[in-house]
């Protein structure tokens, strides 16, 4: 069982800055120097969907610099996110990924975790969640495929609207960011097993404490923090690519 993990999420490669993608990609390479597992809860890409035989281009860096984590010995879990959740066999297979169901429970950094994403949750967004679970079907995959990939990637990122959320100021994300917050006190409510509750989608890094040795995590993001966690059992520490400290 890992005893350090590095937590990461909301990267949305593809569509955040080139100076934020080039910094990621860097922090991929250091990852071994904070822990011993990656943990990517959603959104690592803007888009990701495995066609029976064509994945869509422009993340060899990412992927390479995974898969060479992956054969140096850390565990790497993926989270799919409302933009990447559909991976599979590639990412598993080929890059070596272990690729999670939502919600997960399972050990980070130790502690018994309950792990999702986070979109849909918290309350409100009906129409939404109603999409989200029609796009996560297995109906919804297989239309989908049906769409030549030169018409269905580009479409799905016209949509995505990263851009414009990484045009915005950071505390844009903050009305989603106290939901999951809120969430996350009614999961440990009625888990008591459950030690932490890790969340991504909010784009706002968070750690609280919400009863005693109890706690949510939220790692931020990449378009407006470069952040990412550190979860041993001793301690939640949260940082910001480029600038070494707990924030």
């Amino acid at each position: 069982m890992s005893e350090r993990t590095v937590v990461v999420s909301d990267v949305h490669l593809g569509a955040v800055a080139a100076e934020n993608e080039r910094a990621f990609l860097a922090f991929l390479t250091e990852v071994p120097r904070w822990g011993d597992e990656l943990l990517i809860n959603g959104d690592l890409f803007d888009f990701w969907f495995e066609y029976r035989e064509v994945i869509p281009r422009g993340q060899l860096d990412a992927l390479a610099r995974l898969r060479a984590l992956v054969e140096g010995g850390i565990r790497v879990s993926f989270m799919g996110g409302n933009h990447d959740a559909w991976g599979g066999s590639f990412l598993r297979d080929e890059v070596g990924i272990e690729v999670l169901e939502e919600p997960a429970r399972r050990p980070v950094g130790g502690r018994r975790a309950y792990i999702a994403h986070g979109d849909g949750l918290g309350g409100a967004d009906w129409g939404y969640r109603a999409l989200r679970c029609a796009a996560r079907s297995r109906a919804g995959r297989s239309l989908f495929r049906w769409i030549h990939p030169d018409l269905g990637v580009p479409l799905a990122r016209l949509a995505s609207g990263t851009r414009r959320a990484q045009a915005r100021d950071a505390e844009g994300e903050s009305p989603r960011a106290a939901r999951l917050a809120s969430y996350a006190r009614e999961v440990l409510a009625e888990n008591v097993d459950v030690e932490l509750v890790v969340f991504g989608h909010a784009h706002r890094p968070e750690v609280s404490e919400l009863a005693p040795g109890r706690f949510y995590l939220n790692s931020g993001d990449w378009l407006h923090h470069n952040s990412f966690a550190v979860v041993t059992p001793e301690e939640i520490r949260l940082e910001s690519y480029g600038r070494r400290g707990g924030s």
